[in-house]
């Protein structure tokens, strides 16, 4: 029994079907056209003869019927019939007949082991053919089978005479017998070399596909560890589909392993303030009457944790609905209003030395919300690392070869180590204890940077400013200048 789940057995079974239907097609077109050949070359050939022998029976002049019967006689018996040559006759209307092969036109005779009623049904077969229409029959001859039998009506002298030509298909029966014998000796070999063939083929299709199976059973237990091995004699495919299984898991251990990360360093982010209210609470329980100034302070570090625990839930939430489709609103923006108004609101109450280079004249093909709050993350960044009244914060925006554009915000503050810029994107990241957890919140606000920027198609990186602090930039795609401004149209598809 062949299992549904085998791709071996099925593949077998397919390219067995396949074999068959396409054996029997030809089968039948070699066998019909075989056959319809031999057919035809036996119709020229009985008309050659029928008519050789109209030509000879013409060409006597006997006047008498018991002559004539007897000169024909001798002309057919002459050629005398064989089961590969022609059987000859004809018929002088109340006088008799004349035939190569009498014992086919009615003996009287009984062949041995025949009986009585056998012979006298061959005989009426017989006689049959000697009274048939004109022209090309197929009657049953006895003892000869099937013959194909062309007859005509001649004039010979004054006497009208009945003359015929067959020849026996005994020649395409034979042929087209061989031919199905051929054929089934041929499609059972091809068969079967095509059920080894395809077994064979389908197993070493399916042994990656079983490896892969089991790679993915482990998996499926909380294995992440496991990879697909191709070897060196696989096809292209097989390497193709390795490398790409092998990335997923590779995808997917990431993936879990940032999950774990990030749930434990939220953990961490939200027992510290728990931490702290339960704390305070405690403190305040445990006096009888508490004074009311403890009881305001208490009220405003609580305050002050809760909000600070709203704001972590509330980047969180950003960060998990980065990845959804859903998470960009994309519009046309003109860069010169958004970047003034935004800078302005941020430099608000700010106490630093903030400097905006001048933006070019251009739209972006951007969220504007979100691109908002990825520059005030920036930038708020830039002021929580530099010193009050003096620190420099500087935004600049640049145009880019292939509609690119460049946000960078720089710092005069302590810079980010080399071996941190890459790092300072990430969830809950930090680098020193100059950026530390009262300095820099949670941190989750680059990281909300880098997940706007790959949101929209761009990214996020670090660099040395030349103010001697921090260089971060933000660079998006689908800019235009005025002079290139897209139609409403084409900024929606975009």
């Amino acid at each position: 029994m062949i299992r549904r789940s085998s791709i071996r057995w099925r593949l077998a079974a397919w390219v067995a079907g396949v074999l068959l239907a396409a054996s029997a097609v030809i089968f039948a077109v070699v066998y019909e056209q075989t056959g319809s050949q031999l057919r035809s070359q036996i119709d020229q050939d009985v008309a050659g003869d029928v008519s050789q022998l109209s030509l000879a029976v013409q060409a006597l002049h006997s006047d008498s019927p018991p002559r004539l019967l007897a000169d024909i006689d001798a002309y057919v018996r002459a050629q005398p019939f064989t089961v590969t040559s022609s059987l000859l006759f004809a018929v002088v209307p109340g006088y008799g007949t004349a035939s190569n092969h009498p014992e086919l036109l009615g003996d009287a005779r009984t062949d041995d082991g025949e009986t009585p009623a056998e012979q006298a049904h061959e005989n009426a077969e017989g006689r049959a053919l000697l009274s048939g229409p004109p022209g090309l029959s197929t009657p049953e001859v006895p003892d000869v089978g099937r013959v194909r039998v062309d007859e005509r009506v001649v004039i010979a002298g004054r006497l009208r005479v009945r003359v015929g030509a067959g020849e026996p298909m005994v020649v395409v029966t034979r042929a087209q017998r061989s031919i199905a014998r051929s054929f089934v000796i041929a499609i059972a070999l091809a068969l079967a070399l095509a059920l080894i063939a395809s077994y064979i083929a389908g197993a070493s299709v399916s042994r990656p596909l079983r490896r892969m199976a089991r790679v993915a059973a482990r998996v499926d237990d909380g294995d992440l560890d496991p990879r697909m091995d191709a070897s060196s004699s696989a096809s292209r495919e097989i390497h193709v589909l390795a490398e790409s299984f092998n990335h997923m898991l590779d995808r997917l251990a990431q993936a879990f392993a940032g999950q774990r990360d990030f749930v434990a360093d939220a953990s961490h982010e939200l027992r510290t303030p728990l931490t702290v209210i339960g704390g305070q609470l405690e403190i305040l329980a445990a006096q009888e009457r508490p004074e009311p100034e403890d009881v305001r302070r208490v009220q405003k570090l609580v305050a002050a944790e809760i909000a600070r625990m709203s704001r972590l839930v509330d980047d969180m939430l950003l960060l998990a609905r980065s990845e959804r489709r859903d998470f960009l609103s994309l519009e046309e923006v003109e860069l010169e209003p958004l970047v003034s108004e935004l800078w302005r609101s941020a430099a608000i109450g700010g106490e630093r030395r903030f400097e905006l280079v001048e933006v070019p004249d251009a739209w972006l093909t951007a969220d504007p919300d979100r691109l908002a709050q990825a520059l005030r993350n920036l930038i708020r960044n830039a002021v929580e690392h530099t010193r009050e009244r003096d620190g420099l914060v500087r935004l600049g925006v640049v145009a880019r070869p292939g509609h690119r554009v460049c946000f960078a915000v720089d710092d005069d503050g302590p810079g980010i180590e080399p071996t941190q810029r890459e790092r300072i994107f990430e969830r809950f990241h930090r680098t020193d204890a100059a950026r530390n957890r009262a300095a820099g919140g949670a941190g989750l606000g680059l990281a909300i940077v880098m997940a706007i920027a790959e949101a929209h198609g761009g990214t996020a990186r670090a660099t040395a400013s030349d103010a001697g602090g921090a260089r971060l930039e933000l660079e998006l795609p689908g800019l235009h200048l005025n002079r290139t401004r897209p139609s409403r149209a084409t900024a929606a598809q975009l």
